[in-house]
């Protein structure tokens, strides 16, 4: 088995790549003690060291520097500065930044200041029975490959992806577990402390998924349907090859949007996927969505080569590692014309066919869910809530001035019947004291009056 195990890492230096990082389902136990960690933590991954599109030392630098700079002053930035973030975001954050910068993005750390010691409440109290069970059969499927999770006494286990997860099934009870939420705890324990991973958990199902991980998933139903109303218009090709060969969304969207992608692309572009998503939120989801069918299935050369339902998911998994690179296919990504006001517009638009439709699938409807579309509408959010959990937002007051009493208007001077002789005197002042001026027999012209 460690033979074969061998063979299947370690490749000849032309045929590496990272799609040792791809997805946590295995049946392997882990690799021999013997094997090297690449820079992510994968035992036996290829991405010890930076790929020929990876940026420069100097230009990480660079990013580092302005990150650095923007989470200083977060509050000023979000509020005067969105559009460098977002763009910043886009072009991925530094490696050594995301554990501080995941959480100011998604909003966990006003939701952990404003929650002080209830998470180390939740992971020392006793779990659900039920859940705790399914929680441990999954444990070993998190990403065996990676060292944190090789073993069951590593420190990602109990200490970590166990009492996380525990943890949300007693936050949220009336939700409880799903097995989805697996793989997205574990990314996020790769980065983060327990506590900050719970609570940027929470925000990924409460306010940029919700609906998602509930026992009825109403809201990926949902955007599975809205997904094909948009391939439908984008790549109407594409679109009339699934109709015909009876491959629906739900036979392959579930698993890349519940685990963000983190079981169906490398790990360097899982990772720039999230910098995006939590930043930009779900239209990020969409737009990979898009990117991969269009991979998969754009030409019609690849479209003949699927004859059937198999032969179209076994083209949607099996996208050549090489087009999947972090920077050539996020290019992609943000190039796809999707925004925001598009994605609701399609959303209303699906809720209206699916209102008129018999009610036929099983559990309730789709509904709308409160989806904040991002980092910037999360924050403008806690700011109007004043960061305080409960707490109604302020209501600013209008004050109305009285209106001022009109003035009078200003009068002209009556200069009628007047002598100009007279307006010169009182404009001049008094007359000077000097010798009487001699009289004249005739009217003097300043005299004459008009």
């Amino acid at each position: 088995m460690a033979q074969a195990l061998g063979e299947d890492l370690v490749q000849s230096p032309g045929l590496q790549d990272d799609s040792s990082s791809l997805g946590s389902d295995s049946e392997l136990s882990g690799p021999g003690p013997y094997r090297q960690a690449d820079r992510y933590g994968f035992i036996g991954g290829s991405s010890a060291e930076p790929g020929p599109d990876h940026p420069p030392a100097d230009l990480i630098r660079q990013r580092e520097m302005k990150w650095v700079e923007m989470t200083s002053h977060w509050e000023k930035t979000m509020s005067r500065r969105y559009k460098k973030v977002k763009m910043q975001c886009r072009k991925g954050i530094p490696s050594a930044l995301r554990a501080r910068c995941w959480p100011l993005l998604c909003g966990a750390h006003v939701c952990q200041k404003n929650n002080p010691g209830t998470y180390q409440e939740l992971a020392e109290a006793p779990g659900d029975p039920q859940w705790m069970e399914t929680i441990g059969r999954d444990l070993h499927r998190q990403f065996p490959l990676h060292e944190m999770f090789v073993s069951p006494q590593g420190h990602g286990y109990e200490a970590g992806l166990l009492h996380v997860l525990k943890a949300y099934t007693l936050y949220r009870p009336e939700q409880g577990y799903c097995q989805a939420q697996g793989p997205v705890a574990a990314v996020l324990l790769m980065h983060l402390p327990p506590e900050e991973a719970f609570w940027c958990l929470v925000q990924i199902c409460e306010v940029y998924l919700p609906g998602y991980y509930g026992p009825h998933m109403e809201a990926v139903r949902l955007d599975a349907e809205v997904f094909m109303a948009l391939l439908r218009r984008l790549l109407p090709h594409v679109h009339k090859h699934l109709q015909q060969v009876g491959v629906g969304p739900l036979l392959y969207l579930p698993e890349w949007f519940l685990c963000l992608f983190s079981r169906s692309l490398p790990f360097p572009t899982v990772l720039r996927v999230w910098d995006a998503f939590l930043s930009e939120g779900a239209k990020v989801l969409f737009r990979v969505g898009l990117t991969l069918v269009r991979l998969a299935l754009g030409t019609a050369e690849q479209r003949r080569a699927c004859p059937g339902l198999l032969e179209t998911l076994g083209a949607l998994r099996a996208i050549s590692p090489t087009q999947l690179q972090e920077e050539v296919f996020m290019s992609q990504v943000h190039g796809v014309v999707l925004s925001e006001r598009d994605l609701q517009r399609e959303i209303k638009a699906q809720l209206a066919q699916l209102a008129q439709l018999p009610d036929s699938a099983p559990g309730p409807p789709p509904r709308p869910q409160a989806r904040l579309p991002g980092a910037q509408a999360i924050f403008e959010a806690q700011q109007l809530a004043g960061a305080q959990p409960g707490a109604k937002p302020e209501v600013p007051r209008i004050v109305v001035q009285p209106p001022e009493e009109p003035r009078p208007p200003r009068r002209k001077p009556q200069t009628r019947g007047k002598t100009f002789h007279g307006l010169l005197t009182r404009a001049r002042g008094p007359p000077l004291e000097g010798p009487p001026r001699p009289q004249r027999s005739s009217t003097s012209f300043l005299d004459t009056r008009f």
